[in-house]
């Protein structure tokens, strides 16, 4: 009769009394599960692949990752808080943003940032904090070097780029409104970083603008600034759209 083996090991079970105590096959840590089922929530909602009629309940979701519910709990926590879920209906749903609001919000971030840059070309005391700025490029250097595949989850390293800029401008009041306005529209901004070309572009375009600001070329800055931000706004408009429309079409379908 043949030697049993430990599970994954290769190598043969040891005989005898001591056999029941050999080591299972290593379990997932719970942390590793729990981001796996995050991300996967993430995904199937980012990708247009979850209706906006479909009501997300921990039981149902739980059962089709093959999960318990806790994971998915503290998922649709996270995602609650991404603003990619919200309440409605007395139920948890996919987010479908207004565009009105949307818009309005594009129209408060960007006159936000930009008055990082227009603060210090009214006031020549005002000056960037060169050394928080030089810190995010080499960041941004080390992108370029080794780019990201796309994914939603980027927008945090974009909104921290965009944090930093304001930050160095040294008005803490205008860092706090763009953080509050980032998580109100984050959820659609991820949109942005779902192909390889618009993460190519963010990458470039945030050096270029970092590196106009530390050489002191303000005006050149506030221009490439006001162009990359309104290049996002109209990707995302467009990507927002597109699945909200593939979400319509799929609950139409659903219907028949």
């Amino acid at each position: 009769m043949s030697t049993p083996l430990v599970p994954g090991s290769g190598a043969p079970a040891p005989a005898g009394p001591d056999a029941a105590t050999a080591p299972a096959a290593p379990v997932a840590p719970a942390a590793s599960r729990r981001e796996h089922v995050y991300l996967t929530l993430r995904d199937e909602l980012m990708s247009g692949r979850v209706s906006p009629f479909e009501r997300l309940t921990e039981e149902r979701l739980a059962d089709r990752l093959g999960v318990s519910r806790t994971p998915v709990r503290e998922a649709l926590a996270r995602l609650q808080a991404d603003g990619i879920v919200v309440k409605r209906d007395s139920g948890l749903h996919l987010y479908v943003p207004s565009f009105h609001e949307l818009t309005d919000l594009y129209e408060l971030r960007i006159t936000l940032e930009l008055r990082g840059l227009t603060r210090a070309l009214e006031d020549p005391t005002v000056r960037h904090d060169r050394r928080l700025l030089e810190a995010e490029l080499e960041r941004w250097y080390a992108f370029r070097e080794d780019r990201p595949d796309p994914d939603a989850g980027f927008v945090s390293q974009d909104e921290r780029f965009h944090a930093t800029l304001l930050d160095a401008s040294g008005n803490p009041a205008l860092s706090q409104a763009l953080a509050q306005t980032n998580r109100r529209i984050r959820a659609v901004r991820m949109y942005d970083y779902l192909t390889d070309d618009r993460m190519a572009a963010t990458v470039s375009e945030h050096i270029g603008i970092a590196e106009l600001v530390v050489r002191d070329r303000l005006p050149q800055a506030l221009e490439a600034l006001r162009a990359h931000v309104g290049a996002s706004r109209e990707v995302v408009m467009q990507r927002a759209a597109a699945a909200l429309e593939m979400t319509l079409m799929m609950a139409r379908e659903e219907q028949r």
